[in-house]
């Protein structure tokens, strides 16, 4: 009887432990250097960034909610315009991610602010909550940039797969922002975790733990990572593109969004373009669409 018990004793410790480890994998924030962001960028990615060393440019530093540091830089358009978009990169990039998207808004006429998220980049290392603290970081970034220009007549958020999902979950609080484009974000991340957990053929009840693990450690659960949420009584209009090869997060997740949102929506799925692929499957069309949605809401643009 003893042996049994035991046993069991181990056994429990093992499933402890090994749902400890897991919360460890799924929260961790694996960046990369500016360096390493530019290099991957121009050589993997074939992105032009010839434009970016001569504009004129200011880093600085922005402080969220809890007093943590954010890094960014803004990139002043050649031209003078009152228009204003702040870009969020996704998971395990930088700032050096959203340079993608900084060209297609500086040829409309729009100064562009990048930074890098929490635990990336620039900023101290810490772990992801998929949009928990993101959404208050990127609402500091607003606040902050607003206190900044206070002369800006427009002022949008752009944000790419983590980054989206904040840009997203970000209404929640209401910000003073006039248009979201939201690419290849997650409506919920717990379905995006479970994926990848059962590709990697992992129990689920492993998963449970760690759902148990992240709410000790680290003081949120996955119940709170669900930008969709978020959309229930926004007014806010959102443009949502998602590449139709998106494995790791499937464009069902950005038709819900569009699905759930209560001010206006739209959709366009880019054909063959994978996870954060979609300008560099189809750039002409990614600029099509953004420029349609901009135009339809502010006419003139």
């Amino acid at each position: 009887m003893l042996i049994v018990v035991i046993v069991i004793a181990v056994l429990a410790v093992l499933l402890l432990a090994a749902g400890f480890f897991i919360a460890g994998l799924i929260t961790a924030v694996k960046p990369c250097t500016l360096e390493e962001a530019r290099a991957w960028q121009e050589q993997e990615e074939h992105v032009d960034l010839s434009w970016y060393d001569p504009l004129e440019k200011k880093d600085y530093t922005v402080t969220s909610y809890d007093g943590y540091i954010l890094h960014a830089q803004f990139l002043k358009n050649p031209g003078e315009t009152n228009r204003f978009v702040i870009i969020s990169h996704g998971n395990t990039g930088n700032r050096f991610g959203s340079l993608k998207y900084a060209c297609m808004y500086l040829e409309k006429g729009f100064n562009v602010i990048v930074y890098d998220l929490r635990g990336h980049g620039l900023d101290e290392p810490t772990f992801c909550t998929y949009t928990v603290r993101e959404r208050k970081d990127l609402l500091a970034m607003i606040l902050d940039s607003r206190e900044r220009y206070p002369h800006a007549s427009l002022f949008g958020i752009h944000g790419e797969s983590l980054g989206a999902a904040a840009s997203v979950a970000v209404l929640e609080e209401k910000p003073p922002v006039d248009f979201v484009v939201a690419d290849c974000g997650f409506s919920e991340i717990l379905p995006v975790l479970k994926a990848k957990a059962a590709d990697m053929h992992a129990p689920g009840f492993l998963f449970d733990l760690a759902a148990f693990w992240v709410r000790v450690r680290f003081g949120c659960s996955f119940s709170q990572m669900r930008p969709i949420e978020s959309l229930d009584k926004n007014t806010i209009p959102i443009l949502f593109i998602h590449g139709t090869d998106d494995h790791f997060i499937p464009p069902e997740h950005s038709e819900r969004m569009k699905e759930a949102a209560k001010g206006y929506a739209e959709i366009h799925l880019v054909p063959g373009a994978g996870h954060a692929k979609s300008i560099l499957t189809d750039p002409k069309a990614y600029r099509e669409y953004v420029a349609g949605f901009l135009a339809k809401q502010f006419p003139g643009i």
